[in-house]
């Protein structure tokens, strides 16, 4: 009997160990098109991520920077925001590298229009 107990609570104890802190939801949004210069670009995650060990950065089309400084962290860890420069209407790549809390590390790219 106890080995079925302990088999039990192991099967809902691991699923948590193997998960992964995936993009939920960007502001702006992936493949979005924008109207004005967003002040920020904000990724939620599917689970809290480390900010020391993670990052966004954010591209116009001739592959220049253009955001500002580290993302911070917000909403428990679950998202993370990094301030923009004035950005003119173009194509922006975002690149997000984060390392969630439990070490496992994801990364992913999208892209976001800003409409003249």
């Amino acid at each position: 009997m106890f080995r079925i107990i302990a088999l039990l609570v192991a099967c809902l104890i691991a699923p948590a160990a193997w998960a992964h802190a995936f993009l939920d939801r960007a502001s702006p949004a992936v493949g979005s098109e924008v109207s004005g210069s967003p002040p920020t670009l904000a990724i939620t995650y599917t689970e809290p991520v480390e900010p020391l060990f993670s990052s966004i950065e954010v591209r116009d089309a001739n592959g220049a920077r253009v955001d500002q400084g580290k993302a911070i962290s917000q909403d428990d860890g679950r998202v993370l925001v990094v301030t923009l420069k004035p950005l003119p209407p173009g194509v922006y790549a975002v690149t997000w590298h984060v390392t969630s809390v439990d070490t496992h590390k994801t990364e992913g790219h999208f892209q976001f229009t800003v409409k003249p």
